[in-house]
């Protein structure tokens, strides 16, 4: 079941005269239950993304659906339902997250309220929660008590308070150390295998990428490469990780060649093509051989 669909997306911002193109066609889709990666470095997209799959944006052109939301078509007051019923959110700064002075039990229980969930049925599911991020122990605890990895836990868990389809995490663990980084991984695993909620976690780091089965580049913005990691047994019974990358091809027949691809033989505006049974070849164009 597809949980994200975008088609041929656009987004334009006006700045003073000038139009900044921040999507220009992108494509993505996203299977229910999935937990992937979507990477790129600064102006490639990736926020614009995120504020689009978050209704927190409009697009300017194109698809873009969730759950079986149309977010380009949502009113004013449909885009406040989605963000409280559909999406959660996990920001990189803790202070976006939790209120200092609730502890993690109080942090996870204010959306609840704010649901009109009654005390007893909030307390039993925060508890719930907290039991499964690891946390439970430390319910009572301010967030100036929790360092940064158990805050962004909490972080999580207050996300899903609401039971949303989506999870996106941005950066979640971009101020945080490599150890406590793998916590914070082994938790949106746990959530996503116990719960199935689909989670989306954007940054620009490749090697968080790699906490996850489905790593999506986007550059320019466009889905450019996809990279997909499956586990298996090697004949002396380790166990390893085996990535393959593709490039993403879109409805017209375009796609991104990576950069370091591009950089290793040197192209440059045009490259020659030639199609051959069961692939095509790419070349830097320079004169063929019996042209010389």
């Amino acid at each position: 079941m597809t949980q994200i669909l975008c088609d041929n997306l656009v987004k334009i911002y006006k700045v003073a005269d000038l139009e900044v193109v921040a999507l220009q066609g992108l494509d993505l889709h996203v299977e229910a239950g999935e937990l992937i990666a979507i990477v790129g470095t600064s102006g490639s997209g990736k926020s614009t993304l995120q504020n689009i799959l978050g209704a927190i944006d409009i697009p300017t052109a194109g698809k873009a659906e969730v759950a079986g939301f149309d977010l380009t078509s949502l009113t004013a007051k449909e885009r406040t339902i989605y963000r409280r019923r559909i999406a959660g959110f996990v920001w990189q700064q803790t202070t976006r997250n939790l209120l200092p002075y609730l502890t993690a039990q109080e942090n996870v229980e204010l959306p609840l309220i704010l649901d009109g969930m009654p005390g007893i049925d909030r307390r039993a599911y925060s508890d719930e929660l907290l039991e499964l991020i690891g946390m439970g122990d430390l319910a009572g605890r301010r967030p100036e008590e929790l360092s940064g990895g158990e805050q962004q836990r909490v972080a999580i868990a207050i996300a899903l308070a609401n039971r949303p389809k989506i999870l996106l995490a941005d950066e979640p663990t971009g101020e945080l150390d490599s150890e406590t980084a793998e916590e914070v991984f082994a938790t949106f695993r746990a959530v996503n295998r116990e719960l199935g909620v689909t989670i989306v976690v954007l940054t620009h780091d490749p090697l968080v990428s790699e906490q996850v089965d489905r790593t999506i580049a986007i550059r320019d913005g466009r889905t450019s490469t996809e990279t997909l990691r499956r586990r298996e047994v090697d004949e002396a019974g380790e166990h390893r990780v085996v990535a393959e990358e593709f490039a993403v091809l879109d409805r017209t027949g375009r796609l991104q060649l990576p950069n370091e691809y591009v950089d290793a033989l040197e192209l440059e505006r045009r490259v020659r093509l030639a199609l051959e049974p069961d692939h095509i070849g790419v070349w830097p164009d320079q004169p063929a051989e019996g042209e010389r």
